[in-house]
């Protein structure tokens, strides 16, 4: 998440006149926004162009995203709101990875000078993130690069004729930049020593600057290519980063020079970031009615806010029970409330107008899958049924990964040993999203219990050096130790202790 300094934002009041609310889709985005059409046009095309412009630039592949996979934008109209969903009030905006409809939320772009933080800049380094986890999901990389490269990328701009640039300082970062408070070695690892808020705004604005380096001096080209595949082939972040940068001291009278230029800048022709079509469609008036609820349900419920959305939803909702956008949507906080009846019912009427609708149909597997949990039910023709309900969604979209997950629950919940297209299945929604922490455990899970120890292994190993994954950092790291000493059965039981929710997991993170 990026710290916000000073933000001036417009507000969203529901019941006052806005613009109508909008949603954008591109390849890779879905932009929901309560603005002007060419506003929210605009804004998708720019994400589209960025995501272009970052895999120009590190030659990424480019694969076909399905529907379920792309970032779902939401733009609210003030940081108040932004903070209040992320439960942080110096946050003013964050991205969420899921399994199916990751999400970022962003303030309306109001920012006053050129040390604000405005939504692009935000957007821009939270997804460079989602770019590079899912991009390269085997990789294994340290704080300063994983934020580096977001800030990186984070201040490109776009000119009129749709070329862009990137090189530009983030003025946000200006004191991390020109001071130093900490060494460059321990920019580069900085897993032995505690970091104060201020060696951490030091530490994101020197990675930037040593990306800066790395990338416009002649005389380093290629080493951070060599840094990178040095990690990951076992070093330790220090032994890497001397094989691939010399002298360290010497790195840091250059980073120290490199601070007082001005700094290059690139310029890619908008010719080399040819765009697909951005598809309008403005919100019906349900749709646009129950958004405020659908934020707040996809941004995470708790046992204590769930009824309270689900009561807003129904009232909501009963004044539409013809649009599908809404019963969906009241579907979805009615699973999180736990009234799989009406989870049932709602998902039933969006189905009546869209029988194709993969969210409709998947909450209408969950609530036949939870109803037979808690009735404790373990009859093999209760969960044939019930998979047949979740192969219904998986025809429809063989690219969400929800109902794939849903399916291999739908042997271990009730006991039986999942069968091979369940693995498979499992497998391939880790590989649609690789980024989900959760997600990338039950794999690991699966392939210990199935004795394939190097494969977990290095499914682990991105987890335990991910500076964002918390305590689910240190268990990946303990499984490890258990693997290399006791093999699977060791590594099932240092998974089995008591864990915290770790960032990137499932709704309600």
């Amino acid at each position: 998440m990026i710290r916000k300094l000073t933000i001036a934002l417009l507000g969203m009041i529901p019941g006052v006149a806005h613009a109508e609310w909008y949603r954008a889709s591109t390849e890779h985005f879905i932009v929901y926004a309560n603005d002007r059409a060419d506003e929210v046009k605009q804004f998708a095309a720019d994400l589209e162009r960025f995501d272009k412009t970052v895999r120009f630039l590190r030659k990424m592949p480019d694969p076909p995203v399905g529907s379920a996979n792309r970032v779902v934008v939401y733009m609210v109209s003030d940081v108040r709101d932004v903070q209040k969903l992320a439960h942080n009030d110096s946050v003013a905006g964050f991205y969420k990875s899921r399994a199916g409809e990751p999400i970022a939320i962003v303030p309306r772009d109001n920012g006053s000078d050129s040390d604000d933080l405005k939504a692009r800049p935000i957007l821009f380094h939270e997804y460079s993130h989602n770019l590079m986890l899912t991009t390269y999901p085997d990789g294994a990389y340290p704080r300063w690069f994983v934020e580096g490269f977001a800030e990186f990328f984070a201040t490109v701009t776009f000119d009129p004729d749709g070329s862009a640039k990137f090189g530009a300082p983030p003025q946000y970062r200006a004191d991390g930049i020109i001071r130093a408070p900490i060494p460059v070695s321990v920019v580069l690892d900085d897993s032995k020593r505690k970091l104060s808020q201020a060696d951490v705004d030091s530490l994101y604005g020197r990675a930037w600057l040593l990306l800066h380096l790395l990338q416009f001096d002649e005389n380093r080209r290629g080493q951070l290519g060599t840094y990178v595949q040095a990690l990951n082939s076992g070093k330790a972040p220090l032994d890497a980063a001397q094989q691939a940068f010399g002298d360290l001291k010497q790195l840091e009278r250059e980073l120290n020079r490199h601070a007082g230029i001005v700094f290059e800048m690139y310029r890619i022709p908008a010719d080399r970031l040819q765009l697909g079509p951005v598809e309008l469609t403005k919100l019906s008036p349900g749709a646009a009615a129950i958004m405020p609820v659908r934020i707040r349900s996809k941004n995470g419920v708790d046992n204590e806010s769930a009824p309270d959305v689900f009561a807003a939803a129904r009232k909501i909702a009963a004044t539409y029970p013809g649009d599908p956008f809404v019963q969906v949507t009241l579907a979805e906080t009615a699973c999180d409330a736990r009234d799989y009846v009406e989870c049932e019912a709602a998902a039933d009427r969006a189905i009546a107008v869209d029988p194709k609708l993969v969210p409709a149909l998947y909450y209408k597997a969950v609530s036949h899958f939870e109803i037979a949990v808690k009735a404790e039910d373990h009859s093999s023709e209760t969960w044939s049924a019930i998979r047949r309900l979740i192969a219904t969604a998986n025809r429809v979209d063989p690219e969400d990964p929800r109902p794939l997950i849903l399916y291999y629950q739908s042997f271990v919940e009730p006991g039986f040993p999942p069968s091979e297209a369940a693995k498979d299945g499992l497998f391939k929604a880790f590989t649609l999203a690789p980024n989900v922490a959760d997600l990338r455990l039950a794999t690991v899970a699966m392939l210990l219990n199935d004795h394939k120890a190097e494969d977990a292994r290095s499914l682990l190993k991105p987890l335990a050096y991910s500076p964002h994954a918390g305590d689910l950092a240190d268990l990946a790291r303990d499984m490890i130790t258990a693997i290399d000493s006791g093999g699977t059965d060791a590594a099932l039981k240092v998974m089995q202790r008591p864990q915290k929710e770790g960032p990137g997991n499932a709704k309600g993170h």
